[in-house]
Order: structure tokens, then C-alpha cells, then sequence
């Protein structure tokens, strides 16, 4: 059996609309230990949050997957949706992006971090009840009993998320999947919900799963990094390789364009010229071709392949000798 919690090979997502279907996840490859972290970066649109989904099996009904699913060694994409059901919440649990619309307007807050352990523990309504109002007050929500009967619009954002957390964490998962779980909380919330996660990892051997646009937090809170553009991976390394030797254009784009602190404030940030390509416009070559500063005309027909340099670093670029990368990273 393969040591991995989850492993994905060959992961497209399509989507259907008005053009006919469109690959949004074009072919993607990654593996996770038990107890191992990692995030996924990358501008709006790039198939974060689908890939995500897709893991779940929650794609929305106009999208389609194929390829590979592996968790725990079953595959689980060829499961049905009852079958995941048995598993959403209970193994895998996801902090959705936007905790308004991902929580129910007509129950209570207590009642909803009570249902998993109703459904996956069989506890009943006072012992779920018991339990949720210690979730609740481990991830630090103010006055969680008076809370516990609230509904989600009589919360902030910050709450919200607080609320979320506690749900995706009430059946100790192997595996939580956070899509952007600090976009709401302040500063000081946010580093207590990354140490609240960062201690169920230690603690419980959880595997998480960060996607984010807070290239700060990344650096902090995770071993690895996928960077995607276009529906594909263009670079995954370890959070240290990648923060301090940035090798894709792509990628060194990324982090150019952080503010810094002390910078000054007649210096423009640095931008990457050009914009985001339409979904299913990327074309047979490097999806990143039509921004880059390195372009070749082979990369506006060719795929880049897969080259991998030392420590465990990938990179998906045909350029790499012109850029100078092999000369810092090392081929592999």
C-alpha cells in the first residue's frame, strides 16, 4: 500500500458553458503524506478551489472529472456520492472560502457543528451539543455558549470562519482542505486559527491542505508549495526553496509583486504584464507563454515537460538554462 494519504494523477476538471466544455484542471499530479502540509497558490482562476473540490467530489453539476483519486489508498474518485458522504466531514473536512454562503441560513450555529457528530460519532442531541460548544471555544469564539443559538447572519465574517473551522475539525479528519480560511480574521485571529490547524497537524498527524493568496502565511504555515497557472502546476517545492529561490517566471512574478515592509512608497509594486488568459484559452504550449519575459516560440506550442532539480523541486518551464535556474538549484 502506498504510504501516501492522498495521491492525484492526471486530474482534469471540465466545465460546460456557452463555448461547450473547457479544461479548468488541465492534468495535474501531487501526492501528501499522512500529517503533511502543503499549499496551493496561484491568481483567481488558475483551479485551486475546483481542485479542491474535486477531491471532495463536489464539483458543481457542469463539471466533469477524470483521472486518478487516491486517499488512503482507495480510489475515491470512482466513489459514489453516497460513499463520500461517509467520508466528507468525518476523513476529509474543507473550510470553505466564503463561510456565508457555505453555512446554513436556517440553523442554528450549534446545531451545525453538532450535525457531523451526530451523523459520522452517533452521538445524541445533548452530548453533540456538548462537544460542539467545546469545538467552538477551542477555536476561540467569543462567548460560544450564547453563540451556540445564533444564526449565521447574526455573526461577523471572522466568527463565521471560527464557526467553519469548528465543523471541518469536529470528527478529527485526516485530512482538511482550508480554501482561503483567514480571508475574514484580523491579524490576531488569523495566527490563532493557523496555530489551532498547525496543532491538530502535530497533535493528530492531519494532513492539510492551504489554499491561498497570502503569500506570508504560505511561507509560515506549510512544508511545500504548488504554484498553478492555466489549470497546471508550473512549480512545487519545498516552502523554503521556493521562498528564497523563486525559479519559474511565473512564480518569481508572484513574489515580486509582495509589498515589503520599509519599501519605499514612491517605488511602484511589480507588476506581471498582461492579464489572466479566458478559461479554455490557453493554447497546446506553457499556459504562461503570453506574460512571460522569457518566451521562446516553442513555448507557445509546446508543453513544457517536467524537469526536476535537487530536493524534491519541480519545475515546468523549457527555459530554465536561459533564466539561469540550474545554475542555483542543481539538476536533479
Amino acid at each position: 500500500m502506498s504510504p501516501n494519504l492522498l495521491e492525484i494523477r492526471s486530474l482534469r476538471v471540465s466545465v460546460s458553458n456557452e463555448r461547450g466544455a473547457v479544461d479548468v484542471v488541465r492534468g495535474i499530479d501531487f501526492d501528501l503524506e499522512p500529517g503533511g502540509t502543503m499549499a496551493i497558490i496561484g491568481e483567481s482562476g488558475s483551479g485551486k478551489s475546483l481542485t479542491a473540490l474535486a477531491v471532495l467530489g463536489l464539483l458543481p453539476d457542469n463539471a466533469r472529472m477524470s483521472g486518478s483519486i487516491r486517499f488512503a489508498g482507495e480510489d475515491i474518485g470512482q466513489w459514489s456520492d453516497a460513499q463520500l458522504c461517509r467520508l466528507r466531514g468525518n476523513r476529509i473536512a474543507m473550510v470553505f472560502q466564503d463561510p456565508m454562503t457555505a453555512l446554513d441560513p436556517v440553523q442554528t450555529i450549534g446545531r451545525q457543528v453538532a450535525e457531523p457528530l451526530r451523523i459520522h460519532r452517533g452521538l445524541d442531541s445533548a452530548a453533540a451539543r456538548a462537544e460542539a460548544l467545546s469545538l467552538l471555544q477551542r477555536v476561540a469564539l467569543a462567548d460560544p455558549a450564547r453563540r451556540m443559538d445564533n444564526f449565521p447572519h447574526q455573526l461577523s465574517g471572522g466568527q463565521r470562519q471560527r464557526v467553519m473551522l469548528a465543523m471541518a475539525l469536529a470528527c478529527g479528519p485526516d485530512l482538511l482542505i482550508a480554501d482561503e480560511p483567514t480571508t475574514a480574521l484580523d491579524v490576531t485571529s488569523q495566527q490563532q486559527i493557523l496555530a489551532l490547524m498547525a496543532d491538530c497537524v502535530r497533535d493528530r498527524g492531519m494532513g492539510l491542505i492551504l489554499i491561498s493568496h497570502d503569500l506570508a502565511v504560505v511561507a509560515a504555515n506549510v512544508a511545500r508549495v504548488l504554484v498553478m497557472y492555466g489549470g497546471l502546476i508550473v512549480e512545487a517545492a519545498r516552502t523554503e526553496d521556493l521562498v528564497g529561490d523563486p525559479i519559474h517566471p511565473y512564480t518569481r512574478g508572484l513574489f515580486a509583486a509582495r509589498p515589503q515592509l520599509g519599501q519605499d512608497k514612491s517605488r511602484r509594486l511589480a507588476t506581471i504584464p498582461g492579464n489572466v488568459p479566458d478559461i479554455g484559452h490557453f493554447g497546446p504550449g506553457c499556459p504562461f507563454a503570453g506574460r512571460c519575459s522569457y518566451v521562446a516560440p516553442e513555448c507557445k506550442t509546446i508543453r513544457p515537460a517536467e524537469r526536476r532539480l535537487d530536493r524534491g523541486r519541480q519545475v515546468w518551464c523549457s527555459q530554465l538554462d536561459r533564466i539561469g535556474a540550474i545554475g542555483t538549484a542543481g539538476a536533479a
